[in-house]
């Protein structure tokens, strides 16, 4: 929990919900996958990626609306007791501080529960939204490198 939110693994019958989302064509894209075309799609994406540990569901404490999602994985970049950082907000809930907000109590999740020893994170260049939310966090820049973006078959740069 953090002072708005409520952060819970995914259940499938999130699925309406992340499909009203994720639909939006201003949410996927820029964090490197594409708009949902269906509930059914939602479904099957908290089937095979949504669950994964470490995963959550961003509730509004007031109201239970679904704000977006956030998770801390082990990538291959990662060093042992290193995880990245990801997260993606819907369109009604950018500009109100929640996708800090969320960050923040999972890299405090990530230090004292989980014992992880650093926390990356990367934006695609053009998502500045992403990248202020990086920097208030805190976040020192380390580096930048052209990537593959698998889920759009495309080459970016990433920071």
């Amino acid at each position: 929990r953090s002072e708005r939110l409520l952060l819970r693994p995914w259940n499938v019958d999130d699925a309406p919900a992340l499909f009203e989302l994720a639909r939006d064509p201003r949410v996927g894209p820029p964090a490197g996958w594409a708009p949902h075309a269906s509930v059914d799609e939602s479904r099957q994406v908290i089937r095979d990626v949504l669950s994964a540990p470490y995963c959550f569901a961003a509730f509004l404490e007031d109201g239970g609306a679904l704000v977006g999602s956030l998770a801390s994985r082990r990538v291959e970049r990662c060093s042992e007791g290193e995880a990245e950082l990801g997260y993606w907000l819907g369109v009604p809930f950018w500009g109100k501080g929640l996708a800090t907000e969320a960050s923040h109590e999972l890299i405090r999740y990530g230090f004292t529960e989980l014992g992880l020893s650093a926390i990356w994170a990367c934006y695609y260049e053009g998502n500045e939204r992403s990248h202020r939310v990086m920097e208030r966090l805190g976040m020192a820049y380390q580096r930048s490198a052209e990537c593959d973006v698998p889920l759009l078959g495309e080459r970016r740069v990433g920071h």
